[in-house]
């Protein structure tokens, strides 16, 4: 099959440290295809501040980098930059192909394009306003349809894209992400971390996901009163309107001192409650992957997380299982994670299956089915 040596990279959803999986797929994928592929000239399309941390961070020693005008939040502008300016950038690239990284693309494209759908999960669950829900889900639609491929992390959120969208299966390639350690040269020192966010002496359960309805949150401060007194829940990551009502939950619960919500985490800080941690809580309701698994595995923390089959793929048979709408069921998975000694030893394992380089050659082979078509 015939590959591309020009592609456009579409990056246009890009917030700098705000963005979630997507830029963790982005930050992951396009480094390992540049390297496993130096022929292919890559040209990377994304919003000022996106193309300004990019270039902080050398990207453009292996690609070239344009900004166009748009920034998160600015949904016309998007749209006019992904539907318009984006097909010239293309042509004055000579792009043979456009790979869009987060769901989103040009209704009416102009090259061959690709597609990566993460998931439907914002059709099924409250994460976006009405409107927002509805405009997206109509994009993600007319995507889906009308892609020379599609690309998605998981065969579970296959399954579920296609239940939800009618979209035939075989129009997929399934890239499982990929995943290596933050290269950080000094890690926050535990005591550093604690007096820092103010987490007290006690254990600590470590949650890091943005604060969205879908990532569930709710379900472990719901837990709390069923755990031992010593425990404190960390909930690091963006701080979104759904804070708000987990705040609300925790002092109607009398939690305030047992919870500890935490914003966006530097890398050192990051790395040091991943080595603070006594155990990782994932309680989401819907993921395309699932990137905090293979995070909590590969530090060797024990991991309490959703009985969803996506993290099973991910996770496989390592960490303990609840039901993502039953405390209860949470507090119990939570429990066995604390007494969980062979994570330690298993974890890193697991997560070494999974790695950016395999994601690159998955990536550049569904390029080769898309140009077939």
């Amino acid at each position: 099959m015939r590959r591309p040596r020009d592609v456009l990279l579409n990056a246009l959803f890009l917030a700098p440290g705000v963005s979630g999986g997507p830029e963790t797929y982005l930050r992951g994928l396009v480094p390992a295809l540049a390297e496993e592929y130096p022929e292919l000239r890559l040209t990377l399309a994304t919003t000022p501040s996106g193309e300004a941390s990019l270039r902080e961070a050398g990207w453009d020693e292996f690609l070239t980098l344009i900004a166009l005008p748009c920034e998160d939040g600015q949904m016309l502008r998007r749209q006019w930059a992904e539907q318009v300016l984006l097909g010239r950038v293309a042509r004055r690239a000579g792009a043979e192909l456009v790979h869009s990284l987060a769901s989103l693309a040009p209704v009416l494209p102009r090259t061959t394009d690709v597609v990566t759908l993460h998931d439907v999960t914002f059709l099924r669950e409250p994460t976006f306003g009405r409107v927002t829900t509805l405009g997206m889900g109509t994009l993600v639609r007319i995507a889906a349809r009308s892609a020379s491929g599609l690309i998605t992390g998981s065969a579970a959120a296959r399954e579920e894209i296609c239940s939800v969208l009618g979209t035939d299966p075989a129009r997929f390639t399934v890239v499982h992400h990929g995943y290596e350690p933050r290269a950080v040269s000094e890690p926050t020192g535990e005591a550093v971390l604690r007096e820092r966010h103010r987490l007290g002496a006690g254990r600590l359960i470590a949650c890091v996901a943005a604060k969205r309805p879908h990532k569930n949150q709710e379900l472990l401060i719901r837990a709390m009163p069923l755990l031992d007194g010593d425990l404190t829940l960390v909930l690091a990551g963006h701080a979104e309107p759904y804070e708000q009502r987990l705040r609300t939950l925790s002092a109607e619960l009398g939690l305030q001192e047992r919870v500890r919500f935490v914003g966006y985490l530097s890398d050192a800080d990051l790395e040091g409650l991943w080595r603070a941690a006594a155990c990782c809580a994932f309680p989401t309701l819907g993921e395309g992957f699932g990137i905090p698994v293979l995070e909590s595995l590969a530090h060797g923390v024990p991991l309490a997380c959703s009985d969803l089959p996506v993290l099973r793929e991910v996770g496989g048979e390592i960490p303990h299982y609840f039901d993502p709408r039953d405390p209860a069921d949470g507090a119990r998975a939570l429990t066995a994670a604390l007494a969980d000694e062979e994570t330690r030893r298993t974890g890193p394992v697991r997560t070494a299956q999974f790695t950016w380089r395999a994601a690159a050659q998955g990536t550049h082979e569904a390029y080769a089915r898309a140009i077939a078509r």
